[in-house]
Parts: structure tokens; sequence; C-alpha cells
């Protein structure tokens, strides 16, 4: 006989209350193996890959993508015994098949994955809005085959387009992008119809679209504060409150650094290697924090301590389509010039991707943020929590410079670096920035430290 189990949201190990649903990987009918991935969340700091614990067939999905749900709820039902060989239940069990009320497996069934639920027993909070109750089981449909999962999709500026994931497979099946469509049904919920106008040429019918967040009649569109975006604004907001900023610029000429660089990319050493100049900013932030230590300690204020980190766990502030996230590089006070500019590459094309996990933004000691890759030349950045310092590097331009007496063209940028005074005092700051400064204007400095 049929043997349903619920599948909970969990906490992916990060004490989290909730996340989105971003995209399922599986859809009612499908057979699936222990372990396999079978929906995209975002959490708060990150899109995460859910497996399942069990093998078994999908019976039915509770929450649709774009939905925000508690840590614990159903939020997908499966047959764990479709083929009726598993031994009858005990009588002291309430029938399977319509139980009373939505109930999550015991914690001992959810040790495969990588977290199970943080609140306490007891704990109510308001409903969401736009959250559904997930229903008791229903009986399983009779099992087909496993159709090709379709490929999350990464939402564009918060926006996660509202469609059932047959809806989603039909759409990657014929090259239309959801993100391009408005959807018919009810709440703006993209149907099969309006994927198959698209790929024939015809025009979606004229509906509200306010419900996907673009309302025609006031020509604006509003998109929910919630995942990265959030929990980004909350830990900045944190952080200005908290620690007393300062910032202090220094512009400085990296001519030498450049030449250094190209002479560097053209040798067998660094054959396929992306050498950026964020790179020698990453090395000279690691050598320069062993003379100042102060930069990379903390302030404890509930043990009322200044902690001294003998490592750097580089951060690297990288913009994503889900928003700012700021991966670490482990133990970059160790790495070369070359380990570290391989290290760069990984880590920004995995956060560009959106596939940055929790694990690998916790942790960090020290931030770099690159705004020169914007063109910008400078700002005043905010530290990051549990945190002291972080360095803004900036635009490297083509400037006038005196050199010798003489004006000559130089390449020339920006530095500025923000620091919590009650850990960093200025003269900490300033021969900290100036170590950094000198490194970059002449790298054969660094032979002297």
């Amino acid at each position: 006989m049929p043997e349903y189990k619920q599948f909970p949201l969990s906490d992916t190990a990060e004490g989290l209350t909730e996340a989105d649903i971003l995209a399922w990987r599986v859809k009612p009918g499908d057979t699936v193996t222990v372990n396999q991935i079978v929906v995209e969340v975002e959490t708060a700091k990150a899109a995460v890959e859910l497996p399942i614990p069990w093998a078994g067939v999908v019976t039915e999905l509770h929450v649709e993508p774009g939905q925000t749900v508690e840590v614990g709820t159903p939020i997908l039902t499966m047959d764990v015994d479709p083929d009726g060989k598993a031994a009858p239940a005990p009588a002291a069990e309430p029938a399977a098949a319509a139980p009373a009320a939505p109930v999550a497996p015991a914690e001992e069934e959810m040790k495969p994955l990588v977290g199970y639920g943080s609140k306490a027993a007891g704990t109510t909070r308001r409903a969401r809005k736009g959250a559904t109750p997930a229903p008791a089981a229903a009986p399983a449909p009779a099992p087909v085959a496993a159709a090709p999962a379709p490929v999350a999709e990464t939402p564009r500026g918060g926006y996660v387009p509202l469609a059932k994931p047959p809806v989603r497979k039909l759409a990657k099946d014929l090259g239309v992008d959801l993100h391009s469509l408005t959807g018919s049904a009810d709440g703006g919920v993209i149907t099969r119809e309006d994927v198959h106008r698209a790929a024939n040429g015809s025009a979606a019918p004229a509906v509200s679209t306010v419900e996907s967040g673009y309302d025609p009649a006031t020509r604006e569109r509003r998109v929910p504060i919630k995942g990265v975006r959030k929990a980004t604004a909350a830990a900045m907001v944190q952080s200005a409150y908290t620690a007393p900023h300062v910032t202090e610029f220094l512009t400085i000429d990296v001519t030498p650094m450049m030449e250094l660089r190209e002479k560097l990319k053209k040798s067998r050493e660094f054959s396929g290697v992306k050498l950026t100049p964020l790179a020698f900013a990453a090395k000279a932030v690691c050598l320069a924090a062993k003379r100042t230590p102060d930069v990379n300690a903390v302030w404890d204020e509930a043990a009322q301590e200044i902690v001294y980190k003998d490592y750097v766990h580089l951060g690297i502030a990288a913009a994503t389509p889900r928003g700012l996230v700021v991966p670490k590089i482990r133990d970059a006070d160790s790495l070369s010039l070359k380990e570290l500019a391989v290290a760069l590459t990984e880590l920004t094309d995995v956060a560009r991707e959106g596939k940055t996990t929790p694990a690998a933004m916790l942790g960090g000691t020290f931030t770099i943020t690159n705004v020169g890759v914007f063109g910008v030349d400078t700002g005043t950045p905010i530290i990051n929590p549990g945190e002291s310092a972080i360095l803004a590097v900036g635009a490297i331009r083509d400037t006038p410079w005196v050199v010798d007496g003489e004006i000559q063209v130089r390449k020339v940028m920006q530095l500025s670096l923000s620091f919590d005074h009650r850990v960093v005092d200025g003269q900490q700051g300033s021969e900290f920035l100036a170590d950094v400064g000198a490194l970059l204007a002449d790298p054969a400095v660094a032979i002297t430290y």
C-alpha cells in the first residue's frame, strides 16, 4: 500500500527561519532517488539546492515558485512505497493517505540533509503574504517516467516568474524566456497558453501586471524586499549603527604594478591565469595585515574583548543577480599571487552564477570591494559585521602625475579604507593604508615585508 511522507523546508544549518522557493526540479509523478535535488531555494545568504532524503514518487508540490516559506513547513509530498512492498504500518499510526494535519518527518529521517529546523517548539508567527498552507497528502497518481528536470531560473531584479513546473519545462523546451511574459491567470500566473502564444509570436492578452511587480497605471514596479537583499540591508544597517566608521583615502601611482602585471601575463608561470589588479590588491592586503594586525581583529561586545585573528579569510564583495554577496578566500595570507588570482576567478565566477554557498560567506576577517570595475574612483564602504575594516579599490586611470619634478601621464588609482575606530586607531588605519598603497605603487617593496 502507498506510504506518504512530507518533505519540510530545512534550515540549511544557518539558523534561518524562512526561505523563498526559486524553482522546482521535479513535478508530481516524477520518480526520485535518495539525495536527488528536488528544489532550489533562496535564503538570506544564497541560493541553495535541497536534496530529498527518500526514494519514491512525487505526489504533490505544496508551494509555488516565488513564495516565502517558513522553515519546517512541508513543501512536497511523496509516496516512498509506490510498489506496495513495505510492511503494513502499525495500527496506532493514522492513515497516511489522509492525515489530519501536515506532519513534518522525524528529525532522524532528515539526517541526509544539510540541516533541519531551528525554531523552538510552540513558536508561532503571523502568516506571510502569499504563503499557502500545505494541504493534507493526497493519493498518489500512477507512477510515470521522470522527465528531465527544468533548469532553475535566475531572478532578474528580484522578480521570479510565477509558473508551475510543467509550464517552466514547456518554456524551456520551446526556448521562451518566462521573464518576458505576463501571466494571464489569476495572480499573474503564467499558463501553457501564454507560453505557446509567445513561442508562436502572438501577443498576450492585456492583463494587469500588478501581481508581478509592474503596474501600467502608475508605471512603477514594486519588488518585495527579501532573500539576499533583505539580509544585506539588515547587516549594513547594523554595522553602520554599531561600529563607529572612519574612512581614509589615498591616491597612488600604480604604473609599476601595471607594468609588472603585463610582464607576468606573458610568463609561462601565469599562462592561462586571469591576473587582475584585484589580485595585487588582495596580496597587498594580506602582507600589510601582518604588520598591522588590528585591521584583521574584531570587537566582541558580549565578551568585552578584541579578538586578533592569526589568519586572513579575505572577503570579496561581488554583485550578483540576487544582490550583493561577499564570499571568502580562506587563509588568503598563505596563498601566492598566482594562487590568489586563480581563487579570485573561481570565486567571482561562482558568485555571478548565483551558486555561492552559505558556508562560503561565513567567517570573514577583512573585505575588499572593487568599485573600480564599475568605473568608480572611490567611495566610503560600510564594514561587514564581524570585521573591523574594508578596503575599496577604485578605477585605474591615465592621469597627469609629477615624477621627478616633471609632469607625466601615469596609471593612477584611489583607495579608501573604512575601519572600526573601537579596534583600529587612526595611526594603525593610516599605517595599514600606506602599506597597501606602497605595495601597489611598487610591488618590489614586498621583499622588505
